[in-house]
């Protein structure tokens, strides 16, 4: 049974090595080049399943107390995580001791985590309950104003909200599909011997 666990954590995709989990940290830090909030960097890192939560947990206090990653707050007085020089220093050194993979792998996952935190900010889905079935209020906004703002009608909740989640898939997709569909929307040939 002893060679079977072995073997279950050597598959494993998490990073279960303390001093590999700082570097990649750091890395990730590095290379998105801005402060990240305490949420955003666990979700990147944990619920991806990149880095083992309990790792995760000592390489940040060990990062903090080493002075690697200094602590700052945004406006609202969200705790944000932000690489000092020495962090950098480590990110650019030692990166090559954590797998390129996991490098790519972390950096891929934020880069997809921060684009659906801009989809989720630009674009609003709402579902309002209608007397025989439900509607879906879809809103891309833009800087100063509205790019779309449409009801749709669904039977029921279970389909409105199948459209919405579809919705949020693609939403730039699904906003260019209906103006390209109202671009090119030509008149019907009315022929009176089709009566």
């Amino acid at each position: 049974m002893d060679e079977y666990t072995k073997m279950s954590e050597l598959a494993s995709t998490e990073l279960q090595d303390l001093q590999t989990v700082k570097i990649l940290i750091c890395y990730l830090l590095y290379r998105i080049h801005k402060p990240v909030n305490a949420e955003s960097l666990y979700d990147i890192a944990v619920t991806t399943e990149i880095i083992n939560y309990f790792y995760y947990q000592d390489a940040i206090d060990y990062l903090i107390k080493n002075n690697s990653i200094k602590i700052t707050a945004d406006e609202s007085g969200n705790k944000l995580y932000e690489l000092t020089p020495k962090g950098i220093e480590c990110a650019q050194t030692l990166r090559k001791y954590v797998p390129k993979s996991y490098r790519d792998k972390i950096v891929t996952a934020a880069l997809k985590y921060f684009a659906n935190l801009k989809i989720q900010s630009e674009v609003k889905i709402e579902y309002i309950k209608a007397e025989n079935g439900c509607y879906i209020h879809f809103r891309c906004l833009d800087v100063k104003q509205d790019l779309i703002d449409m009801k749709l009608y669904a039977p029921d909740m279970a389909q409105a909200e199948l459209l919405g989640k579809n919705i949020m898939k693609n939403p730039i997709g699904f906003y260019s599909r209906i103006l390209n569909m109202a671009l090119n929307n030509k008149e019907e040939k009315f022929d009176p011997d089709d009566l």
